[in-house]
């Protein structure tokens, strides 16, 4: 399990009703290509070994007998592989008869559990047969003693937050799952053993039963399901097998379908998850719980999980546009109730024709509209000086009259002449001092502007240039109200670009152009009447730090397993190495630019990562980084 990484599988065999030796001969040809797949645990349906549908036969001895040989057959069977195997059927016990879970490892039954709620409506009858799973109880079975236990964990030992717990089919539906209690008690993978019929809709609402126990729980689950072979008597099975993970469904089987489903699932961000939210509650192991411990050789798999390159951004059309649209609103409420709370008559957005300025205009556009004021209240500045180009300076101008704001243009070249003369500044050094002094005049006019006018400055800084810390301290890292302060620049595009489909032909093509434009902040003189200096050629690719940003903050990863899940991710778009300089670069910069973090403005959160010192993310200024980088540089 390198870096928390585990494949598990759900297998749905072709079952015959009853033939418990045809059962367990397809089930060990399922684990044997479950381990061949390098599954380190697989889930078969409920009674797999008898077949779930065979009525009163449940009562006889032959069939009894059968499934105990079976299931000891199939022990010996898979004593060589390193995979745990759970696997159904029915065990009689005194007087009582229980619908259990049999755990296989490496030639052992390492533990059994049982069904706890009894299904006895509709299609189903099985208190006509079984017993609720005792909390604890002693047994013989393939000739040994066992234990029966309602609360079953097992703790693998070798793998650290890797623990099983098990419930069986209705258990998942009833009001409190046993599997809330597993989970707290430490388990981060629930196995589920189903014969759950087919009838018209029951395939979604399965499916969100199972992805949302696997939210709540912090959880990866794993529901295997009976499937062909049962009885149509009365029902039809259609194999639906599921495994979800803190939410997300990562595999389900195709409908009427058998075989085998496998996912690899990620133990050590749920551990992270469940160690961050502080109403995730961890109890103590009660005595009558089984806590067996076991080991499993550690693999580094060639994973199979989908890593998406930008997570901040959804990956499906329709829920990008979704999103967009929700984010939007979510930053003009921000602003709409800053402006009525502080009643301001007007708001100051310095506008660069650059991408981040546009979607701070787009957004405090829309909170005018929201608030019912003249759109002429919004003023968009432009300070063109050393490095500005026609075509930002162009864009900067359509754009404002576009969308009706009122538009100034201050030329601040003359003004910081001026200010390199009083401070002794040579302007043909093109140093830091030549660029901050820049960024630090418009900031002054735009501060200006605001008391003039009676109104704030809207902030334009990102996520993404927060994190790298690519701001002038008490230049553009100052405004009054920061409406893109949780919104990275990968982000950024896609909002801008959503704007733009839903704007008029006119607005339609400045804002194509603006996204078309390579981000700079235009600080340095052009080339040729051409942007000569590239935020990303600096710092590098923003898509790259914003994957890195996400998963450090989102779930504390390390770069070790951040720089495996990036190559993976950015596979075929850039090499190991390209990878790795950033990756060291972002360590870097994050840890030393975190006093400019420390005093930023206000600004609405609207996703799930943010760096507001008042909010998500709190971190001495003076943090050292000597961990990050020396895990980092190994790499």
């Amino acid at each position: 399990m390198k870096d928390g990484f585990f494949r598990i599988a759900c297998a749905t065999p072709s079952v015959r009703v009853a033939d418990c030796q045809y059962n367990m001969e397809r089930i060990a040809e399922l684990i044997r290509e479950a381990a061949e797949q390098g599954a380190g645990a697989v889930v078969f349906p409920e009674l797999c070994i008898t077949g779930y549908t065979c009525g009163d036969l449940f009562l006889t001895l032959p069939l009894l007998r059968g499934a105990e040989r079976a299931l000891a057959e199939l022990a010996r069977r898979t004593e060589d592989l390193d995979i745990v195997a759970v696997v159904g059927l029915p065990v009689a016990a005194g007087s009582k008869l229980y619908n259990c879970a049999a755990v296989l490892y490496r030639g052992e039954i390492l533990g059994l559990t049982a069904k706890k709620n009894i299904p006895n409506y509709s299609e189903f009858y099985e208190a006509r047969y079984f017993t609720p799973c005792p909390d604890y109880l002693e047994l013989d079975l393939c000739g040994a003693a066992q234990t029966l236990a309602g609360r079953l964990l097992l703790r693998c030992e070798s793998l650290p937050g890797l623990t099983f717990g098990i419930e069986i089919c209705e258990d998942l539906w009833v009001a409190d799952p046993p599997s809330v209690k597993l989970a707290e008690m430490g388990a981060t993978v629930l196995l589920n053993l189903s014969a759950s019929d087919e009838t018209i809709g029951k395939a979604a609402y399965r499916r969100s039963l199972v992805s949302g126990q696997s939210a709540r729980l912090f959880c990866a689950y794993a529901y295997a399901d009976a499937g062909q072979g049962e009885s149509s008597t009365d029902m039809v099975f259609s194999g639906h097998n599921i495994i979800a993970e803190n939410g997300a469904i990562l595999a389900q089987s195709k409908a009427f379908s058998t075989g085998l489903i496998t996912a690899d699932i990620d133990v050590q961000r749920l551990c992270q998850e469940r160690l961050r939210t502080t109403t995730w509650h961890s109890i103590p192991t009660p005595e009558d719980a089984l806590v067996v411990s076991f080991d499993l050789p550690e693999r580094e798999l060639d994973l199979r999980r989908k890593i998406e390159p930008m997570p901040f951004v959804p990956a499906d059309t329709a829920d990008l546009e979704e999103r967009c649209e929700a984010i939007l609103t979510m930053q003009a409420q921000g602003l709409r109730t800053r402006l009525a709370h502080t009643h301001c008559r007007s708001a100051v957005v310095g506008l660069s024709g650059g991408l981040d300025s546009t979607l701070a205009l787009l957004v405090t556009v829309r909170a005018f509209d929201l608030l019912g004021l003249d759109r002429k209240g919004v003023l968009a500045v432009s300070m063109p000086c050393f490095g500005t180009t026609s075509r930002t300076k162009n864009n900067a101008e359509g754009l404002a009259h576009a969308l009706g704001v009122s538009f100034r243009e201050i030329p601040i070249r003359d003004a910081v002449t001026q200010h390199f003369a009083d401070i002794g500044q040579d302007p043909a050094v093109h140093d830091v001092t030549y660029e901050n002094a820049q960024a630090r005049e418009r900031t002054q006019v735009l501060m200006d502007l605001a008391n003039q006018t009676g109104g704030m400055v809207i902030g334009t800084g990102d996520l993404s240039e927060l994190a790298l810390g690519w701001a002038t301290y008490n230049g553009d890292h100052m405004s009054m109200y920061g409406v893109n302060a949780s919104i990275p620049k990968t982000l950024v595009r896609h909002l801008v670009h959503y704007a733009a489909l839903k704007g008029d032909e006119g607005l339609r093509a400045l804002l194509l152009d603006i996204l078309d434009t390579p981000v700079s902040p235009e600080l340095l003189p052009p080339v040729d009447g051409v942007i000569s200096q590239k935020t990303e050629d600096l710092v590098g690719p923003y898509e790259l730090h914003d994957f890195f940003l996400y998963y450090m903050l989102r779930y504390g990863f390390g770069p070790a397993k951040i720089y495996r899940m990036a190559k993976l991710a950015f596979d075929g778009r850039y090499t190991d190495d390209v990878i790795k300089k950033w990756l060291v670069t972002f360590c870097r910069r994050f840890f030393a630019q975190q006093f400019k973090r420390s005093c930023l403005p206000d600004g609405p959160k609207v996703g799930s990562v943010t760096l507001s010192p008042r909010g998500d993310f709190r971190m001495p200024s003076d943090a050292c980084a000597a961990l990050w980088m020396e895990e980092a540089n190994a790499l």
